[in-house]
């Protein structure tokens, strides 16, 4: 089993890079400086709290120049904004590939099973960071992560057993999950707050407030449409003792993954697929969304802008939410 890597950012460059050290056939796909520097230097450098290391890995600039095989699996670790061109892409190269959806939210996944018979959902709790060309940065260790893998929409299969046992001994927690997608909803409702860690200070007096609001939304939001999501005890047992988080490089981690996107001046952010997700399943099902609606409003104008993270006040979050129309 081949992996091709879409996006060698700080998710999938940090699976790429772990899979190759343990002698897992990688290739992976990247752009722009980033695929420069991972040529020029031989491979993508992986830094963690207890070493930096340049990863041996062939790299490509798109799935075009893949040369596809079968039994090939496509690892989608983009921003879900990036998702669609991408899947077109590749349906027109590789049209029975296996695609493994390593990325926040639950659109990717949607997107891929229209396109695609085989879709491998992937539940990803990965503290990574991505700045630098040809650099990826792991924050925890010795497990970098939690990478549970089901069938999509439910279920495992033969593929899913053997993702998960190839990631273990890659150094991740990952399990064969048939409910890998309630997970993922329950990794989405953390990822409200992505948009309000982008948005403002974490010091500032009304993130509390915000987050906590953004969150009873989306749990009310999943509920009208019977949706479960894995959350509480549940979510923090998976994570529990995995997740251990220390500085690189004498540096404590920058933020989400959305606070990266504006930092590194992306000029897009996930928000619409994050918090946008909440908006449409409440405008569906009758729930007032003001909170996921104004962040996902504010956090689109910040990426367009070039805005760096935290330069917005929650109290104008809080009276952008105020204003709001609800639901008639």
């Amino acid at each position: 089993m081949r992996y091709v890597v879409i996006g060698a950012g700080a998710v999938g460059g940090t699976i790429g890079a772990r899979l190759a050290e343990a002698g897992r056939d990688v290739v992976l796909v990247a752009r722009g400086r980033h695929l420069d520097a991972i040529r020029e230097q031989g491979g993508l450098r992986l830094d963690d709290p207890d070493r930096s290391r340049v990863v041996g890995v062939p790299a490509v600039a798109s799935v075009d120049e893949v040369d596809w095989r079968p039994g090939d699996v496509a690892v989608l670790a983009t921003k879900t904004q990036d998702t669609e061109p991408i899947l077109d892409a590749l349906a027109a190269r590789a049209p029975d590939v296996v695609v493994a959806c390593a990325q926040n939210g639950v659109a990717n996944e949607r997107m891929a099973a229209a396109r695609f018979a085989r879709v491998q959902a992937v539940l990803v709790i990965l503290p990574a960071e991505h700045y630098e060309p040809g650099v990826v940065i792991a924050s925890s260790v010795p497990v970098p992560g939690v990478l549970d893998v089901g069938t999509y929409p439910s279920g495992v299969d033969d593929v899913s057993d053997a993702i998960a046992a190839d990631l273990t001994a890659a150094g991740f927690s990952s399990r064969a999950d048939p409910a890998v997608m309630e997970g993922k909803y329950g990794k989405l409702l953390t990822n409200l707050a992505n948009a309000l860690d982008a948005a403002c200070a974490s010091d500032d007096p009304a993130v509390d407030e915000l987050r906590e609001a953004a969150a009873d939304e989306g749990e009310r939001a999943l509920a009208a449409a019977g949706i479960t999501a894995r959350t509480g005890d549940d979510d923090r047992v998976r994570r529990e003792g995995l997740i251990t988080q220390r500085p690189v490089g004498g540096r404590e981690r920058g933020g989400s993954s959305s606070w990266q996107s504006l930092q590194r001046g992306a000029g897009s952010i996930e928000a619409e697929f994050l918090n946008g997700e909440i908006v449409a399943l409440g405008a569906a099902h009758g729930v007032a969304t003001p909170v996921n609606a104004v962040l996902t409003r504010v956090a689109g104008e910040m990426a367009a802008a070039g805005e760096q993270p935290g330069s917005r006040r929650g109290q104008d979050l809080l009276a952008a939410v105020a204003a709001f129309p609800l639901l008639g």
